[in-house]
């Protein structure tokens, strides 16, 4: 009897696993939307994911249902777990969890819709409006995980090509928050920064003038002293300057 007083009050749940999965294109930083194609939010536009199989772990859930959406294996890919998100109201279906992702990667291809969507497309990360389910709070948090983690760790490196120039780099962490970074500041603070950078002794002339040195990622994981952001959380169109260096 107290078994079965105790089940009952035990919630049926489902597992999904969202992506949040970034990119730069065009020197811009996108995300891959999917446009759902049978209820709920049929139409609407939402975040890739799906449910979590039996036997199944979450992280390769993810991997999966990154690899039916994108089609990457790529090892050079960030995939970390960001957030747990479990109201009862977040999907009318039924009483479902999802665990978002994010997921970095230099380059994606142009994406692939999944089984329950009929179109999928990056989009500019400043025009993402009214996701489906609760995916703009998914959205957010993991953006801003990412525009976070560029300030203590080297994670911007993920969005390069193998080498890259000090230029390269410094457009991703204008890309990904979203206003200006001084040149010279920026160039001193990452060679100077032990393990960030290693030079590769080639130069690649992509404009007139001096050919630029090119890098590749070091060990280095972390940043100290770190890269600040001034205006954090403000909206990227109020963002008129960024001053991302600590003396």
């Amino acid at each position: 009897m107290v078994m079965a007083a105790v089940s009952r009050r035990h919630a049926r749940l489902y597992v999904t696993v969202d992506l949040v999965i970034l990119t730069i294109r065009e020197e811009g930083l996108h995300v891959l939307l999917v446009e759902r194609g049978k209820e709920p939010y049929q139409g609407q536009l939402a975040l890739p994911g799906g449910f979590l199989r039996e036997r199944e772990n979450l992280p390769d859930a993810a991997r999966r249902e990154l690899a039916e959406e994108t089609g990457l294996s790529d090892a050079r890919l960030h995939l970390e777990q960001v957030a747990t998100y479990g109201d009862p109201g977040r999907d009318p279906r039924d009483h479902v969890v999802t665990v978002s992702y994010l997921a970095i990667a230099p380059s994606l291809p142009a994406p692939v819709a999944g089984s329950d969507a009929r179109h999928a497309r990056w989009e500019p990360v400043d025009r993402v409006d009214r996701l489906a389910f609760d995916h703009n709070d998914v959205f957010a948090d993991a953006l801003e995980r990412a525009r976070s983690k560029l300030e203590h760790t080297t994670l911007a490196t993920v969005f390069c090509a193998e080498t890259f120039t000090i230029g390269e780099l410094r457009r991703v962490y204008e890309a990904v928050w979203g206003g200006p970074v001084d040149a010279r500041n920026f160039n001193r603070k990452v060679t100077g920064t032990d393990g960030f950078v290693v030079p590769t002794g080639e130069t690649r002339r992509s404009t007139p003038g001096r050919p630029a040195a090119l890098y590749r990622a070091g060990p280095a994981k972390t940043l100290y002293p770190p890269m600040l952001r001034t205006n954090i959380g403000a909206p990227t169109s109020e963002w008129t300057r960024i001053n991302t260096m600590r003396a």
